[in-house]
């Protein structure tokens, strides 16, 4: 048995793991850009408090369970993969009626799934002395029921490490196991440990830096008055003249929409001169709008363009693909703004009226990720120049800014964005909108931070891109002194995770093969006794010694398979 390799971390993960393993108190909130490498800080982190107090037992006890909670129900296998990798494993697939098999150290699950049947109070017994994670904690105040099961589910573990990308606000109900410090703009999550977008730039080889190109235009619709309203996006309006300013520069309809869409895919097939992989992400309104995307990139640009929405029992399955592969661009309705790891997404449009600026940061860090071996490494995200995502872009390339430019270049600051009063971050443009029409939609212009070159689109000037020379940025050698060695855990039946090697599949992936090959057997047999499925898998179960095929153990998996198969055998002789 080869021992589990150590883990490396960057700077920033081991001054965070030290101040978590100095801290005294069961809660633990990391604040950390997009991209910066939270899961393996949070993992690094379960891992060693796991093996400690394993060790603290002589050994003699369970490990104690460790429970990830995610926002999406993709990001579960996301995470379960990730455990695998450091040595733990995860169950993905866990049911609150199935319970947990002993070969592996814990579960996967969503906020949403907690806040469902008995799932909290399942969680409450399984949990207890156990690690959490709890990853984008901010969801838990998404809706009231999701904080109040997430409460309830760990209010008796050991250790609750929760997680996110940017920081946040409470509303009326305050998110479990935060701390709030009162400020002017309302209570905010007071972080244990906090690693911003600038201090990731500034160390290099962590996050790349994006630009916004910025479109303005001139949208005309009729209202359900049946009044025609003309504006751009710096004509001031009503809050709800501005929803339906910016819904009619996102729809088909017009003009703007697909000049953005031309501009954008332009610039990722320069890009892609230097990085073939390179993809691009188009985060749309709603499933009809994503749809309506898509074809328009596959009929006039003639590229390639999948779709992913909530609804799609397969989402996760397409994004892993397009993720792993080539293709061009990605058309999502809310899956891919959070967590969703693509590293090689290197423009996006910004497609969508969800105008918070939690939404905003969290589809930006889908570009943000760095990859070995690549030099020059920019990202562009195109939006509207409406008010609020601009104000949203302006805090992000300020500090992108800061950064990249010599000091001297500080005082050169941009004129449309110094002077913003940011709108309300909480207004998510819920407007009913079903009695507006669009008349038309044009693109008059685009404008960006830090550019050099000019160009012409519709008419009018705009900053164009420079090229993709920029000095590339380091991407350094991880410092051996940041290297953690940590004891191998063993799950509840005394396996070990083995990736030394790096080619093992995780006990999830495996026990997920070993299900579908004993259901296609029981098919098998069931075909051959005339016995119904029930009979059948009864007979297996009780030929392998198993109790539940949801519970059991890959060694059992297997074992139920050599004696189906011993089984299919003697019937074909006779």
């Amino acid at each position: 048995m080869t021992s589990h390799p150590p883990i490396h971390l960057r700077a920033w993960q081991r001054a965070a793991f030290d101040a978590f393993t100095a801290s005294q108190t069961p809660d633990f909130l990391a604040v950390a850009t997009p991209g910066a490498g939270k899961t393996t800080f949070a993992l690094t982190c379960a891992r060693a408090a796991l093996g400690q107090w394993w060790a603290d037992s002589g050994g003699a006890q369970t490990p104690s369970p460790l429970v990830v909670v995610a926002p999406t129900t993709h990001l579960k296998t996301q995470w379960s993969k990730a455990a695998h990798r450091m040595g733990l494993e995860l169950d993905p697939y866990w049911t609150p009626s199935d319970g947990l098999s002993r070969d592996v150290h814990g579960l996967v699950t969503t906020y949403q799934q907690i806040a469902t049947g008995d799932a909290a109070a399942r969680l409450n017994a399984l949990s207890a002395d156990g690690f959490i994670i709890l990853d984008e904690i901010h969801h838990a105040g998404q809706e009231r029921a999701w904080g109040d099961s997430v409460r309830i589910a760990f209010a008796h573990s050991r250790r609750r490490l929760s997680l996110s990308g940017t920081p946040f606000r409470s509303d009326s109900a305050q998110i479990p196991f935060v701390n709030y410090e009162a400020t002017a703009q309302g209570d905010l999550a007071r972080s244990d440990f906090t690693y911003g977008y600038a201090d990731a730039l500034r160390d290099g080889g962590v996050v790349r830096p994006v630009y916004f190109p910025r479109v303005d235009g001139q949208m005309e619709w009729s209202t359900a008055g049946g009044d025609t309203i003309r504006a751009n996006f710096s004509d001031e309006l009503a809050r709800d003249q501005m929803s339906q300013r910016l819904r009619t520069a996102l729809s088909l309809d017009g003009d703007w929409l697909p000049t953005v869409l031309h501009q954008a895919h332009r610039r990722l097939e320069m890009i892609r001169t230097h990085q073939r992989d390179a993809g691009g992400l188009v985060i749309a309104m709603d499933q009809e709008h994503a749809q309506g995307i898509a074809q328009w990139l596959r009929q006039e640009l003639r590229t390639a363009a999948d779709v992913v929405v909530s609804d799609d029992p397969k989402a996760s399955g397409r994004i892993a693909e397009f993720a792993a592969g080539d293709r061009t661009w990605l058309v999502a309705v809310r899956m891919v703004s959070e967590g969703v790891d693509i590293p090689r997404l290197r423009v996006g449009v910004y497609a969508t009226t969800t105008a918070t600026e939690l939404f905003f940061r969290q589809a930006v860090g889908r570009f943000v990720r760095w990859q070995s071996g690549l030099t020059a490494q920019k990202a562009y995200v195109f939006i509207p120049d409406d008010p609020r995502l601009r104000a949203h872009a302006f805090t992000i390339a300020e500090a992108r800014r800061h950064v990249l430019r010599p000091p001297a270049d500080d005082d050169a600051s941009d004129a449309d964005g110094a002077e913003l009063d940011p709108l309300s971050a909480h207004d998510e443009f819920g407007e009913q909108l079903s009695l507006f029409s669009v008349v038309s939609s044009t693109a008059t212009g685009i404008t960006m931070h830090a550019v050099t070159g000019e160009g012409t689109l519709g008419g009018t000037e705009v900053a164009y891109f420079d090229d993709e020379s920029e000095v590339p940025e380091p991407d350094p050698d991880l410092d051996p002194r940041l290297a953690l060695s940590l004891p191998i855990l063993p799950t509840a039946a005394g396996t070990v995770t083995d990736t030394a090697d790096g080619s093992t599949m995780s006990v999830a992936e495996r026990r997920e093969d070993l299900r579908g090959r004993n259901a296609d057997l029981a098919r098998r047999i069931v075909d051959l006794t005339g016995w119904n499925h029930a009979r059948v898998n009864a007979e297996m179960n009780r030929l392998a010694g198993v109790t539940k095929v949801s519970t059991a153990t890959a060694d059992q998996l297997e074992r139920r398979i050599r004696y189906a198969e011993s089984w299919l055998r003697r019937m074909r002789r006779v």
